[in-house]
């Protein structure tokens, strides 16, 4: 045999490159970017033995590549899954809420890095942050409020309700409402906070903080407050359905007024 020599390369693999020390960020989103941003810089560099920058070789390899297929690739893991009576899909050991009108329903479970989609058929019913525990539950308020309309009474022991933090108005709302109709009070707030699934918290907050500076305090006024905002044009309230506001009575001035006024100061000086 002749002779032989044995030649080590060495290549520097990216997680030594890019993940030692372990980097640290607020979310998948902000680690990727700072990958990507990694990734690029390193195309500038030029591997021992090469003739052009990673970034050539890079080039030359995806003209080489087939065309990618049509339907992008989902990166996540599939499961099938069943609804539970209390409208839960259970998946890796913790239990994410659906919309109550899928109860009992096969769907599907989609585990993502960062997140799990249910999705039943060709739909998305429901979409969570990925929790990594176990036993948990992921539980989205807004889809229980229509089964917490029909049951009140369990407004304030709601699983799904729990660690549901508001604003301060939504709270005072609520009393005032309780406080003026009772159950029925307490069926109208539940009613306000289902707003939050056509419009976003911000203008449900801002209309619940205006009826309650203008003293209506109820679910039609708080929605008509929540569309003006949303169609930007001015409230027009018909103060006729709310017969328990204070009436202001403004009269009409008269110059008689004015004289009365100015002998009274008259007197003073």
């Amino acid at each position: 045999m002749g002779n032989l020599r044995l030649v080590r390369i060495s290549l520097t693999p990216p997680r030594a490159k890019f993940l030692t020390p372990i980097p640290h960020a607020s979310s998948f989103e902000d680690l990727n970017a700072k990958l990507a941003a990694d990734c690029t810089r390193r195309q500038q560099d030029r591997v021992r033995g090469s003739a052009g920058i990673i970034a050539d070789r890079l080039r030359a390899d995806l003209a080489a590549f087939m065309a990618l297929p049509a339907a992008a690739f989902e990166p996540c893991d599939r499961q099938a899954g069943k609804v539970s009576s209390t409208s839960l899909v259970r998946y890796k050991g913790n239990d994410y809420s659906v919309p109550v009108r899928y109860g009992h329903r096969d769907v599907i479970v989609k585990g993502f890095v960062a997140e799990v989609v249910i999705c039943l058929g060709n739909e998305v019913i429901a979409r969570h942050a990925r929790s990594y525990s176990n036993a948990d539950y992921i539980m989205e308020p807004l889809p229980y409020l229509p089964l917490i309309e029909r049951k009140l009474n369990a407004l304030d022991q709601a699983a799904p309700l729990a660690g549901w933090e508001l604003p301060v108005a939504f709270g005072v709302l609520r009393r005032l409402m309780e406080a003026r109709l009772g159950n029925p009070g307490k069926r109208e707030y539940v009613q306000v906070l289902q707003l939050m699934g056509f419009f976003s918290q911000d203008d449900v907050h801002h209309g619940v903080k205006q009826a309650l500076g203008l003293g209506t305090i109820g679910f039609d006024a708080i929605k008509q407050l929540v569309l003006c905002r949303v169609e930007k044009r001015p409230a027009r309230l018909d103060l006729s359905a709310y017969p328990y506001l204070p009436r202001a009575c403004v009269g009409v001035t008269r110059a008689a007024d004015y004289a009365g006024l100015t002998s009274s100061l008259q007197r003073v000086a």
